[in-house]
């Protein structure tokens, strides 16, 4: 039956499935839906996230939805293909684990609202909100200092090697290069130098051709 993503080409959380399995070098199959007539909200996607929002994942006869379970189960099931993404190293793990979390929870909270504010609601033909825009900045340039310190000290922010920790970052980021906060991350050395890495991953470019299809 193979792995099938359901999803928008465009969606941050797809493209990170679509990443990890590009850095896995899986074949796939993709389903594209239409946010626009509202194919997340009803059958047949319904069934595999009720929240009805995208990706949706199938592996057989196991179904996902969420993307950083997707990621963090290409990276287990798949574990000897491509590239390692996780550690059997249990305290390199648990660093990874680390920054796992932070990229969700400290992150994700400012970025993932900056992007769609400044870059998606055009898109979408709505108006920015101004007033969320200097506060989240702030939150984001908060968790791009730890970010620095972070990365003084190690290339990746799991170590020394690109994990998942960074792959989860990376579309996020992309979408940030192309704003006005780009800025947060050129204004300090090491997390520009992490960016300008992570964005140049084959695996990304690949990502981001299928995009334009």
């Amino acid at each position: 039956m193979g792995i099938k993503v359901q999803g928008h080409p465009l969606s941050p959380a797809a493209q990170r499935v679509m990443l990890c399995l590009a850095e896995k070098n899986l074949d796939y199959e993709f389903v594209s839906v239409d946010l626009t007539a509202g194919q997340h909200k009803k059958e047949p996607f319904i069934s595999i996230n009720p929240f009805g929002q995208v990706p949706g994942f199938e592996d057989g006869d196991l179904k996902l939805f969420e993307s950083r379970a997707m990621t963090r189960y290409i990276s287990q099931a798949y574990a000897d293909k491509g590239t390692p993404l996780i550690s059997k190293d249990l305290k390199k793990m648990a660093i990874i684990g680390v920054w796992l979390e932070v990229e969700a929870l400290k992150f994700d909270a400012a970025g993932h609202s900056l992007s769609f504010e400044i870059l998606i609601k055009p898109i979408l033909g709505m108006s920015t909100d101004e007033a969320l825009i200097e506060p989240l900045q702030g939150q984001l340039a908060s968790v791009l200092d730890v970010y620095e310190a972070r990365l003084a000290e190690s290339k990746y922010l799991g170590g020394d090697e690109f994990s998942l920790a960074d792959l989860h970052h990376i579309p996020i980021v992309n979408n940030l290069m192309k704003t006005k906060v780009k800025s947060l991350f050129e204004q300090r050395p090491h997390v520009k130098a992490w960016c300008d890495e992570i964005l140049a991953r084959p695996a990304w470019k690949k990502v981001l051709e299928g995009a334009r299809v």
